[in-house]
């Protein structure tokens, strides 16, 4: 999300239901794909960094609300089956979080960031805790070297890295305003409980999306605080320390709040919003060929939305949450599949 954050609570209507879909919807020969509708979750949720751990898409926290506004900030944390669309609610995680980042890594489910509120309000506070799932617990593991939050994260090997996002300005910490995109890369080894730090991103930006293809990690789109969206994508190669720049995205696709994921060695860059010329949620899908270094359009999303999550999973990708207005409205809980072959 970006600006007017202090009105969060009192943004204006939004759309209603989105229609039911055709099972499947195809696209042609121009425009790969095939979406088809899952059952939905159990509440609507936006700002939501999901993953698949032990075989179900883990979402926590993040932010609840209605079609026409965000009405709180959620400590749920829900399991969905992605094959039958099964849920089971697990063990809420210690604080109510918007924007925490879920990262599966062996048997363990990890929690980083994101931002805590006051009771009653949405606030923007700033998190560096880290939190460990296993066995329906929680524990509290070493805090991140600063607080984070709309950052990217993956495993990489034995460890897993968080990059870019924002980090509080100064010593304030609390409202949107508070903080400032940045190109930090820190790493957390799970077998120590330690933290270190990496090659710095070559681009400062907040609410990028990424994903890794034979193992090197593609980060594309985002925004800037200052200036609106972001086209940059950005390779890290984790055996050099090193990013290197690939194919931006094509021009004015770049958003915050988009999501990521992979099917057959290709990246796919789903939804996002931005904010000028009165602001939209894109609808258009974005894949990329890391072998011809090229970016080409595919099946449109059924329902554009923005601070979703993309879920990987047995040869699809799963869109899960967001919303489908700007900013704070039309908070939705749908699931929908979307993969290469109906």
């Amino acid at each position: 999300m970006a600006v007017s954050r202090r009105t969060l609570l009192a943004w204006g209507a939004g759309l209603g239901c989105a229609a039911s879909l055709p099972a499947p919807v195809r696209a042609d020969a121009q425009t790969p794909g095939c979406w088809s509708r899952s059952p939905s979750l159990p509440q609507r949720v936006q700002e939501i960094y999901p993953a698949l751990h032990l075989g179900r898409i883990h979402v926590i926290g993040g932010l609840r609300g209605d079609a026409q506004r965000v009405t709180g900030v959620s400590d749920v944390h829900i399991a969905y089956d992605p094959l039958s669309g099964d849920t089971e609610l697990l063990t809420p995680p210690p604080e109510a979080r918007h924007h925490p980042y879920a990262v599966s890594h062996r048997d363990r489910l990890y929690l980083f960031g994101g931002f805590s509120s006051r009771p009653g309000s949405v606030n923007w506070i700033m998190s560096a805790q880290t939190h460990v799932f296993v066995a329906n617990a929680w524990s509290r593991l070493a805090p991140a070297p600063g607080a984070n939050a709309e950052a990217v994260a993956t495993p990489l090997g034995d460890r897993i890295h968080l990059v870019g996002g924002r980090a509080p300005r100064g010593e304030a910490n609390l409202a949107y305003g508070d903080h400032a995109d940045t190109t930090r890369h820190v790493v957390y080894d799970p077998a120590t409980d330690t933290w270190s730090t990496a090659a710095p991103a070559l681009t400062a930006r907040n609410s990028a999306a990424g994903a890794v293809i034979d193992g090197l990690w593609h980060v594309a789109g985002g925004r800037h605080v200052s200036d609106g969206p972001s086209d940059a994508h950005e390779v890290y190669d984790a055996k050099e320390d090193r990013w290197r720049m690939a194919a931006p995205m094509p021009r004015g696709s770049g958003a915050g709040g988009a999501a990521a994921g992979v099917i057959d060695g290709r990246l796919y860059v789903f939804g996002g919003e931005y904010f000028h010329d009165g602001g939209k949620v894109h609808a258009e899908v974005w894949s990329y060929d890391p072998k011809a270094d090229a970016w080409r359009p595919a099946a449109a999303m059924p329902t554009p939305r923005h601070g979703l999550g993309a879920v990987s999973a047995h040869g699809a990708i799963w869109l899960v949450g967001g919303a489908r207005q700007p900013g704070g409205v039309a908070t939705s809980d749908s699931v929908e599949r979307f993969s290469l072959v109906c």
